[in-house]
This record gives structure tokens, sequence and C-alpha cells, in this order.
């Protein structure tokens, strides 16, 4: 199912929304620090299995609507997932992953609005719940990574949706604690730390789950 063409979705208000955020499964296109190290195809069989596993896993849950972010934006058009899972899928948009992220966040309409990757071997439905639980207590919640970015990361959106993406260091241990400067006042909850797979040591430490998706 696809709109690429929508500017605003065409949801009820105040619903859990998840959305993950996915780059067309192209080789060449995707985890190329990963390529580099195990080989594209490698790379690529495990970016497509993970990205198919999470969309499987999540999007059946009824305690919130799932989207899938995809970039590039001309890829939503062409992108065609089964029918049953009730996914609409959307544009990220353009611009560094902060501007990405919150075009999606102004995007929705209201209520609590949850972002994850789709690199995560480890991500199940428990987690996403406890996360929509945490952000009724909370204006923002994160999900930690072991080097020092998010896997995850909540808003409630109200009463005025906050801005936390300025002047983030991406793709560096300075990422979630940049992210939170920008929240300082504001109430932060936190789920588990997991880990996304950029590197070879990254796939072999989460070797039994990456052996599954390949």
């Amino acid at each position: 199912m696809t709109d690429g063409g929508a500017t605003r979705l065409r949801c009820g208000p105040f619903a859990n929304r998840l959305v993950i955020m996915a780059k067309s499964p192209r080789r060449g296109a995707v985890k190329r620090r990963l390529a580099r190290e195990i080989g594209e195809g490698a790379a690529l069989r495990f970016y497509r299995s993970c990205l198919s596993h999470s969309v499987m896993r999540l999007a059946g849950d009824p305690r919130w609507l799932t989207l899938l972010a995809i970039a590039p934006d001309r890829e939503v058009a062409s992108t065609v997932l089964p029918s049953r899972l009730r996914v609409q899928c959307v544009p990220q948009g353009t611009g560094d992953l902060g501007e990405r992220m919150q075009h999606l966040f102004e995007l929705l309409p209201p209520g609590p609005v949850i972002l994850v990757g789709s690199d995560i071997p480890a991500i199940a439905p428990g987690l996403i719940a406890e996360a929509f639980v945490l952000l009724k207590g909370s204006d923002a919640v994160f999900g930690k990574a072991r080097d020092g970015g998010y896997w995850l990361v909540g808003l409630k959106r109200g009463p005025r949706l906050l801005a936390p993406f300025r002047n983030v260091r991406w793709s560096s241990s300075h990422a979630l604690a940049d992210t939170l400067s920008n929240l300082d006042g504001r109430r932060i909850a936190f789920v588990a730390t997991l880990s996304d797979v950029d590197t070879e040591d990254d796939f072999r430490r989460e070797r039994c789950l990456a052996e599954r998706l390949v």
C-alpha cells in the first residue's frame, strides 16, 4: 500500500503512530560501512531481511498504526507491501537525518509518535509498547544505542511540537547527548539499549539475531 502523494495522513487523530524509517533496499545504497567489511551482497541481504522482519513484527500490532517512511522519496510510489499489514508508506523528505525526522513528526496528525530504525535485529513489539506507555508521562522517549546514538525516539507532541534535532552530530558518539541537550528541562524516559548493525563487529556481536535474518 502506498501513499506517495499525501502531504498529511488520513488517519484518526490522537492514535499511537509508529514510523519505521527505511532506505530503499538497493545494492550500494544501504549499509555502506557494513558492506565494505562483509561485502555488498551480504550487507544487502542483511538489510532486506532486517527491514522485512521489522515490518512483519511490528506492523500487525493493534496498539499503534504503522507507517514506513522511505528514502529517497521517489521510491515511495514503487514500494508494495502486503495489504494485510495495513502499512502506509510515506516519503522521509529531504535534508539530514534530523531534518527528515522533524519532517515526519510534523507530518502526522496530533498524538504520540515513535520513530525507529530499520536495522535493529532485536527490535520487538514489547519495547514499542513500553515506549508508548512511557510517553504518557514524558515529553520524549529514547531507546539508546550502544554507539552513543539511539534506535528509537518518540515525542508526545503536545501541547506543542518540540524540535530536538538541531545541531546534532549524527553518526557519532555524541548524537544522543546532543539531542538531549536540545530537550533540557523536558521530561525524558528511556527504554532498553539495543544495537544497530553498522560494522562487522556489530554483525558478529549480534550474530545469533543477525544470522536468522540472512
